[in-house]
């Protein structure tokens, strides 16, 4: 009978093994492939996201609209974060009057994406900097950083038009700092 209470115990602690186990597989998979934790580095993003920040990313969170803060892959060395300003078949172009970006035409105000407006401008980089206007190439998009004067966006030759493939995934939640915890605006 004194066997009855080991083996009970020894059961119980294979059951806690294997759910812990259990967890920590579904944990991996979810997280390598389902959903990530980015934390922002540089300036960038700025008002949006600052050095630091931590922002939950997901590959299957639906398809990358205008307006999305995306995680771009093999366009520098690491990974950046920018916002998508015009998908395939927009035509980006600069107001240098407004100091505003155009798609289709159409000036679309820093306040849109919660910066400020009249910001926007082709930095003076001759050789580093594509011509404009340009169309966006079929699964394709245009990404600007919210910090458009310290960005090195698709403006740029070294990033250019980033192709669907590059892109991480979408911010789907602010995670740090914790006045921000919440679905990104």
């Amino acid at each position: 009978m004194e066997n009855q209470p080991q083996k009970s115990f020894n059961s119980s602690v294979l059951e806690w093994v294997e759910t812990v186990i259990f967890a920590i597989m579904f944990v991996s998979v979810v997280f390598t492939f389902a959903a990530r934790v980015i934390t922002v580095d540089g300036r960038s993003m700025e008002p949006t996201y600052y050095h630091g920040d931590r922002v939950l990313v997901s590959g299957f969170a639906g398809e990358v609209e205008q307006g999305d803060v995306v995680i771009v892959v093999h366009a520098l060395q690491e990974p950046i974060i920018k916002r998508v300003v015009a998908t395939e078949g927009q035509v980006v172009d600069f107001d240098d009057a407004s100091g505003e970006v155009t798609v289709d035409g159409v000036a679309l105000k820093g306040e849109m994406f919660g910066i400020e407006n009249g910001i926007t401008y082709l930095p003076d980089a001759p050789g580093q900097v594509l011509d404009f206007p340009q169309t966006v190439p079929d699964n394709c998009l245009f990404v600007l950083g919210d910090n458009r004067g310290n960005s090195t966006d698709s403006r740029f030759v070294s990033v250019g038009m980033v192709d669907h493939r590059n892109i991480l995934g979408k911010v789907v939640f602010n995670l740090y700092p914790f006045s921000k915890v919440g679905r990104p605006a």
